[in-house]
C-alpha cells in the first residue's frame, strides 16, 4: 500500500527588503559589501603573490613551488572577479534594455 497524497501547502513569500534613509536596500548594501570583499580578497591574494615573487628573487627563503602557487592563486582570483563582473555587467545591460 502506498501512502496518501500529501495536499499542496502554500509558499511563505519572503518579506521585502528594508530601506533605509539614504534610500538603498539591505540588499543593495550586501550585495556593495560582497564586491568590496571580493577585490579585498583579489587585492590580497595580489599582494601575497608580490610578497612571494620578491621573497624569492631576493634570495629569501621562498621556494619555487610556493611562489608558483601564490602567483597561480592570484591569477585564478583575479579570472574569477573578471568574469563576476562581466556577468554583473551583461545582468544590468540586459535589464536596462528591457521595456517597462
Amino acid at each position: 500500500m502506498s501512502a496518501p497524497i500529501s495536499p499542496i501547502r502554500m509558499i511563505a513569500v519572503p518579506p521585502a527588503p528594508a530601506v533605509d534613509a539614504s534610500g538603498q536596500s539591505a540588499a543593495a548594501s550586501g550585495f556593495h559589501s560582497m564586491l568590496q570583499n571580493m577585490i579585498g580578497g583579489v587585492e590580497n591574494s595580489n599582494a601575497v603573490a608580490q610578497q612571494a615573487v620578491d621573497n624569492f628573487l631576493s634570495g629569501g627563503n621562498e621556494d619555487i613551488h610556493s611562489v608558483a602557487l601564490a602567483t597561480q592563486r592570484a591569477s585564478l582570483e583575479f579570472e574569477l572577479f573578471t568574469q563576476v563582473r562581466n556577468k554583473a555587467v551583461a545582468a544590468y545591460q540586459q535589464i536596462m534594455q528591457m521595456q517597462v
